[in-house]
């Protein structure tokens, strides 16, 4: 098993697909990173050399912020939001959708599990 930033890269696995169990490294970077080192398409981590997973690494390390790094900035980011108390930040604070989407409705993702409220009485036909 691949450990590239801290994390376990599956290893029957592509290696393009398995570099997105990195935060941080979706598929644009993937592929990107997998062309850089000359990473053939079809090949599958536990094809990988030594030398070729040290070059993986070194890469990451090098050229892009992932895991620890960029979920500190991630946070830190929207902790300055909330700081300045702009309506993003605000949004933030109470749990509510930040993008502008509808809370009449839906939502519960960011809301949570609907409560009932106490006392109010179903209407039956």
């Amino acid at each position: 098993m691949a450990r590239i930033a801290g994390v376990n890269i599956p290893t029957n696995k592509r290696v393009e697909i398995g570099l997105r169990y990195i935060y941080g490294i979706g598929p644009t970077k993937a592929a990107e990173i997998c062309g850089k080192l000359g990473i053939p398409d079809d090949r599958r981590v536990n094809q990988l050399s030594d030398e070729e997973v040290l070059r993986i690494r070194e890469l990451i390390d090098r050229d892009y912020r992932v895991e620890g790094d960029l979920r500190r900035e991630v946070a830190m980011n929207i902790k300055r939001l909330m700081d300045l108390g702009c309506y993003r930040g605000l949004r933030h604070r109470r749990g509510l959708p930040v993008r502008g989407q509808r809370t009449h409705t839906n939502a519960r993702t960011r809301k949570g599990k609907a409560v009932a409220i106490a006392g109010k009485k179903k209407v039956t036909k």
